[in-house]
């Protein structure tokens, strides 16, 4: 109702409407307008909830119980600066750099800030799967220099503001109510300049570190698993902390064995007199060779279990099954003897077959 939207709109139709209303009550266009600033406040809480597919389906359900914030409309957001901060890829090439005026552009450079996520895919047996496994991960990535602590200065000495744009990094000109923002030309947008650059970095404040370590792959891993390692990833800007590392798992093909989720399936080829009479044989698990009944009686193309010899799950429960299809292997030659014997069981059941001299009796 606030954005002027249907229960079953598109994202897309969402996003359109809060840009229109946004535009329609921004800061810059109604300045000491506090009615204003109260529905800015107000579309902004709207689309916090339905512009998110995750917070909409919660919406669905649950209404407004699910996002009790504690604040009187604007979704919990306590000034405009929040929203800029929030959504300022929706107002970035309507206002400029986040849409606020200038004082909000404005951002100290020299700030703590933290270092970006390094994602990182590896591959894993099935066998490895079974067990867990520890990997070791070799990269290079960016970290902040270590002789001039980020600064980008030679020991001793300290950048300068830029008197471009005053330390802001940015330029703004204003059209109306509209401010757009630019990258300062002669700080390239660091706020700063370095008049002694650090020989080590040349000045950028930034270094190329090759980093090695460990990671505890658990058991029960799937392709498309997703493990974090907290604070590994890139280094931070200017004191600031590391991200993380995210490691992308894969698992290998296996040529013995078709995964789904917990159980494994495979192909078992018997002796079509072991599928009459019922045996015991060896079929290939992942731990080796092992023990399995084939009852008397079955059909080819059916299923014989073993339990408790599938994978583990990520979640705790037990282990899954291994299903092998079972496929008939016919001898490709046998003796007169067998012949004998399998002419004499023809007979015993009353049943047709080639005579041994016939040309129909004999494999082209």
């Amino acid at each position: 109702e606030i954005l002027g939207v249907t229960k079953d709109a598109d994202q897309d139709t969402i996003k359109k409407a809060y840009r229109k209303m946004a535009m329609q009550y921004h800061p810059d266009k109604n300045p000491d307008n506090p009615e204003a600033l109260e529905k800015f406040k107000e579309c902004a809480g709207a689309y916090e909830v339905i512009g998110d597919p995750e917070k909409r389906a919660q919406y669905d359900r649950f209404g407004h119980e699910a996002f009790r914030r504690g604040s009187s409309g604007g979704g919990g957001f306590q000034n405009a600066e929040d929203i800029f901060s929030n959504f300022g890829d929706i107002f970035g090439d309507l206002f400029g750099m986040g849409g606020g005026s200038s004082s909000r552009q404005r951002g100290n450079r020299t700030d703590p800030r933290r270092g970006a996520d390094l994602r990182y895919l590896t591959e894993v047996s099935l066998n490895e799967v079974l067990v867990g496994v520890e990997k070791e991960l070799q990269f290079d990535c960016e970290e902040s220099c270590g002789e001039c602590k980020g600064s980008g200065s030679e020991k001793g000495t300290q950048p300068v503001t830029c008197t471009t744009c005053g330390g802001s990094g940015q330029v703004v000109t204003r059209q109306g109510f509209f401010a757009m923002a630019g990258t300062c030309p002669g700080c390239r947008g660091q706020g700063r300049k370095i008049k002694d650059p650090c020989k080590k970095c040349r000045g950028e404040g930034r270094v190329q570190n090759h980093r090695s370590l460990k990671v505890s792959i658990p058991a029960g891993v799937d392709t498309g698993t997703r493990l974090r390692v907290s604070k590994e990833g890139e280094g931070g800007y200017n004191g600031g902390p590391n991200g993380d590392l995210y490691v992308e798992v894969r698992v290998a093909e296996d040529e013995r064995f078709e995964r789904r989720d917990e159980d494994l399936f495979s192909i078992l080829k018997v002796s079509y007199l072991q599928l009459l009479l019922g045996a015991e044989l060896k079929a290939e698990t992942l731990e080796g060779e092992k023990k399995i009944e084939i009852p008397r009686g079955t059909k080819p193309g059916e299923t014989v279990k073993m339990a408790g010899q599938g994978l583990p799950s990520l979640r705790g429960r037990r282990r899954g099954d291994i299903h092998y299809q079972v496929l008939v292997d016919f001898p490709n030659k046998i003796n007169k003897e067998e012949e004998k014997l399998l002419r004499q069981l023809a007979d015993l059941q009353k049943i047709s077959v080639a005579d041994a001299n016939s040309l129909f009796g004999r494999k082209k």
